[in-house]
């Protein structure tokens, strides 16, 4: 028995031209190379449709034409491929002390990466520094200004006043501005507002171990510990964009119940370590702790596995993934520690005989993760179709 189909269908009867779009430059991504008759076959298109499309993507430089292949009698077929120069995305994101940028191409590639210290994060010295690193990003990767398809900010959660109280924004004065159209208008280019979870989940989609999967699960480790949530390549986000904030769960941990962030997250491994004597306020000094074996960081290694179990059962049942992946701002040592470390539990929907994905994936990690992520979310909207299929 299934409960869904792979395959994203198109709209001949003028339902959408955008959607029609995105469904051909979805399944170009996903092939690499492929030629129309296959496109019109996966979508469900007329040939007709999809060359016109086509011709469309080409002329705009979205698309190129990438060899040929034979097929049996007549011409062999000509391929088309996504061009990753034909057009790119810019990624901010707004942390209390700091701004990051990325640019990447439409292949995910990261072209420039710039970090700011904030003073202030006052909306408009914010925005000002912004545009001036938008500028020189694009002047060091050579992008030309008018390819710039939009900006994708992220914005530490949650959202609006709620009722984690002691998780207030760390931006208040961000709270009460539509901070989309607001930068929109300021910046000149269409912007989307995400938090980091979100944001990290769409770049695993876009350019990593994501890329062939349609729905799942991925940690953020920030200071505390988000959750990404990704169904049938669309973002789940919730009716406040809230969705996904388990670090604030309870789970059983070595001494009773805790909340999961205060037993599974950067700040949980530096606050243990803190008490100990042992300061590390970087990724990198957790790096180096763990490569040598530090006696306090594998103890916390150890507390974490019982919460960080608990929490991988709940997200799987609850959402049934294909997978989970953890990412964010912790070393990958700690990140493939903490997948080894974790007892998956027998009985969860995730435990099937007919799996080709590990319950658990790591993604990418390193500070410049959400900024990717925000840039990823640019280019995930100008490919994946936002016509459910069957409406």
């Amino acid at each position: 028995m299934t409960a869904r189909s792979d395959t994203v269908r198109g709209a001949n009867a003028g339902r959408s031209r955008s959607h029609n779009r995105r469904v051909v430059l979805d399944k170009v991504r996903d092939a690499g190379k492929i030629g129309r008759a296959e496109i019109a076959r996966a979508t469900g298109l007329s040939t007709q449709a999809v060359s016109n499309i086509i011709a469309e993507l080409v002329a705009d430089g979205l698309l190129v034409e990438d060899g040929r292949r034979s097929a049996g009698r007549g011409l062999p077929a000509l391929l088309y491929a996504l061009n990753p120069k034909g057009g790119f995305a810019l990624g901010v994101e707004i942390r209390p002390d700091a701004l990051l940028i990325s640019v990447l191409d439409l292949a995910g590639q990261e072209l420039c990466a710039l970090r700011e210290t904030l003073d202030t994060t006052s909306p408009d010295w914010v925005c000002t520094r912004i545009r001036d690193l938008r500028d020189t990003a694009l002047r060091s990767a050579r992008v030309p200004a008018q390819k710039l398809l939009g900006a994708g900010v992220v914005l530490p959660g949650p959202f609006g006043t709620t009722g984690l109280s002691d998780s207030a924004s760390e931006l208040p004065e961000w709270q009460q501005l539509d901070v989309a159209s607001w930068l929109a208008e300021r910046l000149d280019l269409p912007v989307m507002v995400e938090n980091d979870a979100n944001a990290a989940a769409m770049a695993e989609r876009v350019a990593g171990v994501a890329r062939e999967l349609h729905t799942y699960a991925y940690l953020y480790f920030g200071a505390g510990l988000g959750l990404g949530l990704v169904q049938d390549r669309r973002l789940m986000r919730g009716a406040f964009g809230n969705a996904g904030e388990i670090g604030h769960a309870m789970v059983p941990g070595p001494d009773g119940a805790v909340v999961l962030e205060h037993a599974v997250s950067r700040v949980a491994a530096q606050k243990h370590l803190a008490r100990r004597g042992v300061h590390a306020t970087t990724g990198g000094q957790l790096e180096t702790l763990y490569r040598e074996a530090n006696p306090h960081l594998r103890q916390w290694l150890d507390r974490a596995a019982e919460p960080f179990s608990h929490a991988v059962a709940m997200i799987e049942n609850l959402l049934d993934p294909q997978t989970i992946i953890l990412g964010g701002a912790m070393p990958e040592g700690i990140l493939d520690h903490l997948i080894d470390s974790v007892t998956l539990s027998e009985h969860s929907v995730s435990n099937r005989a007919d799996r080709n994905v590990p319950r658990l994936l790591r993604g990418r990690s390193g500070p410049m993760t959400a900024a990717r992520g925000a840039a990823a979310l640019v280019i995930n909207q100008r490919f994946t179709p936002q016509i459910p299929a069957g409406h």
